[in-house]
């Protein structure tokens, strides 16, 4: 049986340091449930286990760091990544793959999210799952199989 997690309380102004989320946005999640919080001496403090992470902060997204803003166009990260260039443009097109320019003709994606995202859909298993929450994050269940 697995031990719940215990709530870690942080002020508001250190969790949106945490997560670039302005103050009025985690307020407002507070108030739709989305996170927990609560005020302790009038001070209004947020779980810091239930703040939204960011993929720039996940370990398998730094690995890939030395990437960052290297463009590469589709066709090219396609063969180099043994991908699907439908998949990439998919991912492009839904926001997981930032597009960092044009050469010519062709769009650059930046190569630290190309490698990234490849990496967590080898480890999700593959084709046929959703792997990727609206922010680039992977699902809890994908996160957990990772986490080991």
């Amino acid at each position: 049986m697995v031990a719940p997690t215990l709530p870690k309380f942080i002020p508001i102004t250190e969790a949106v340091r945490k997560t670039h989320l302005s103050e009025k946005a985690l307020r407002s999640m507070l108030h739709a449930g989305k996170i927990g919080g609560g005020t302790m001496n009038g001070e209004l403090l947020v779980d810091a286990n239930t703040l939204p992470t960011r993929k720039e902060d996940l370990p398998e997204y730094r690995k890939f760091s030395n990437l960052k803003g290297a463009g590469i166009g589709i066709a090219e990260a396609a063969r180099k990544y043994d991908m699907a260039f439908s998949t990439l443009q998919n991912w492009a097109n839904r926001g997981f793959i930032m597009r960092v320019g044009r050469r010519k003709n062709k769009v650059l994606l930046d190569e630290q999210d190309v490698a990234y995202c490849v990496h967590i859909y080898r480890l999700a298993g593959g084709k046929g799952k959703r792997i990727f929450k609206e922010d680039g994050t992977p699902y809890s269940q994908i996160q957990k199989t990772i986490a080991g």
